[in-house]
């Protein structure tokens, strides 16, 4: 690594710092809203999204500078294994298009913000929709961290804010400076920033992945010698495991932990709450069916992207943290000027999806925690105000979880993050199918599985962890190696169901449900549809 600031390629950064910035101040402006104290424009854009919009939207909130980080880190680090991603990024999509519509129709008719919105409305329980809420928030707080470890790691590899040495202040000026732009404009234009600044950040990753996968193989001599390079790397014994390092393909005892990890990945990315405002703030039904569609093009993205891990094997990268192997990578191979770009690339796919991120957690609590147990009687004007309070309080949390804590705790987090909101699954995508379930079994469902959940990850160790060190592990009575998330989820579900038929044979109390079977069809454009909540419902208790 170079020991010294890289003018260039920061001078690159910087612009494009700057012109994001200036957009996010100016999207306030773009398609002004007629009233802006509602959770309707500054959380949502005001439903107002088309096809192309919500696709750069989406994509700027699933695949994230940490995508970007992480995925070649993982191939870097162990080989193919890290490949799960791309196969759980097509399975998402297809399974999305059955439910998503749906949701999208009801939140529509009905002026849901939230996941938790429609919980409350199908179930009738507010209890049902504070554990999906809190669940949604835990979840999202280290995911937000970890976009600021990927601006973190561009920095370091430019030499921006000293060595270790440094006074932390000095070293961590320039990310208190990124954290105060993104606050600012986040609280300024709401979701309309990062949607405008999306178009930005996908362009510049496409450009940068496009090179990348020419322009380094062509330096490195070809896939043939990056592959056997790869290999050989692999083979080699890894001195904290005393097993090999990795491999190019998944051996057999690691099949299981690829395929549900790859599976419970897929089934909790759009239980996220950023996943869903990103998609309640497109126009219509058929939007979101369009998207279903487009959106497997950024997996193809994501499949080009890993291959980068081996590059930086190939490029004889030294890292001693493997989420630097990138970054790094990029600044041995390409041009200072080109290295600039690719940074850029990377922070800007940071921004994003913090922005967006921050936007879902504040509107999961000031409508499901402020408005349904502190203030009912909250007018919109006073939800958009706390709101936007709340996501600048979520961007300090995750701040000062990446200046105080050791990197792999936030990832570690992470990984707990998605087992914990696999567990919203049946709440949410089971309400949209079927109103069989009861509320008191999903509960309970729920708390089963969030608590084997996080008790298995707490007991996985790894070399440098001696808790939460991974997310896998032995599936009870089949003996494979699987993913913690998806067992714990069919825990859940087993509950659910069974809890299900005793509260029904002994005829325990159920919710009111307030919404009706057209609801889930409705579009835009039909007679009753509405995007503000009634005043009957608005402050209800079930």
């Amino acid at each position: 690594m170079n020991d010294g600031v890289n003018g260039v390629a920061l001078g690159v950064f910087v612009f494009f710092f700057l012109a994001v910035t200036v957009m996010g101040f100016l999207a306030a402006r773009w398609r002004k809203a007629e009233n802006e104290h509602s959770l309707d424009e500054w959380g949502l854009g005001g439903r107002s999204f088309g096809t192309w919009v919500t696709w750069f939207l989406l994509g700027g909130d699933l695949y994230t500078a940490y995508t970007f980080v992480a995925v070649p880190a993982a191939i870097y680090a162990a080989g193919a294994a890290g490949f799960f991603a791309v196969p759980y990024t097509i399975l998402v999509y297809p399974l999305i298009f059955t439910f998503l519509p749906r949701l999208w129709s009801v939140s529509h008719k009905h002026g849901y913000v939230t996941t938790s919105d429609f919980v409350r409305g199908r179930f009738g329980s507010k209890g049902l929709s504070l554990a999906v809420a809190v669940t949604g928030i835990l979840a999202t707080m280290p995911y937000i961290a970890l976009q600021l470890v990927g601006i973190q790691a561009v920095l370091d590899v430019m030499g921006v804010g000293g060595g270790e040495d440094t006074n932390w202040f000095v070293k961590d000026l320039p990310l208190l400076i990124a954290f105060g732009v993104l606050a600012a404009y986040t609280y300024s234009s709401g979701l309309r920033a990062p949607a405008l600044i999306a178009f930005v950040k996908d362009t510049l990753i496409y450009i940068v992945i496009a090179v990348a996968i020419i322009y380094i193989p062509i330096k490195l001599g070809g896939f043939d010698e990056i592959f056997a390079k790869a290999g050989e790397a692999y083979s080699q014994t890894n001195p904290a495991t005393g097993a090999p390092r990795g491999a190019l393909v998944p051996g057999e005892p690691g099949q299981w932990t690829y395929a549900t990890l790859a599976l419970g990945s897929a089934l909790a990315l759009f239980m996220y709450p950023h996943s869903i405002t990103a998609t309640l703030s497109s126009r219509s039904r058929e939007v979101i069916r369009r998207n279903t569609t487009i959106l497997p093009l950024y997996s193809l993205m994501l499949g080009l992207l890993a291959l980068l891990g081996f590059m930086a094997i190939a490029a004889g990268v030294k890292v001693t943290n493997g989420q630097l192997a990138i970054p790094q990578l990029f600044e041995d191979m390409f041009p200072a000027w080109f290295a600039g770009v690719a940074f850029a690339a990377i922070g800007i796919g940071a921004l994003v999806p913090a922005a967006i991120m921050s936007i879902a957690a504040a509107n999961l609590f000031t409508r499901n925690i402020y408005k349904d147990f502190i203030k009912p009687d909250a007018t919109p004007e006073q939800e958009t105000k706390v709101s936007k309070l709340v996501s600048l309080l979520v961007k300090v949390g995750a701040l000062v979880f990446v200046l105080t804590m050791d990197k792999t705790v936030a990832i570690n987090f992470q990984l707990l993050g998605g087992i914990w909101i696999l567990q919203t699954f049946p709440a949410l995508v089971g309400g949209l199918f079927t109103r069989w379930f009861h509320r008191w079994a999903l509960l309970a469902g729920w708390a089963v599985g969030m608590i084997y959940g996080t008790v298995a990850a707490y007991g996985v160790a790894s070399p440098t962890q001696k808790h939460f060190g991974g997310s896998a592990k032995e599936i009870p009575g089949i003996g494979e190696i699987g993913y913690i998330g998806l067992t714990a989820f069919v825990l859940n579900v087993v509950v659910t169901v069974v809890l299900t038929f005793v509260l029904k044979a002994f005829k325990a109390p159920e919710g009111i449900d307030e919404t009706s079977p057209e609801d889930y069809t409705a579009d835009a454009g039909d007679p009753g549809v509405q995007v503000e909540l009634p005043p009957a419902t608005a402050g209800a208790a079930h």
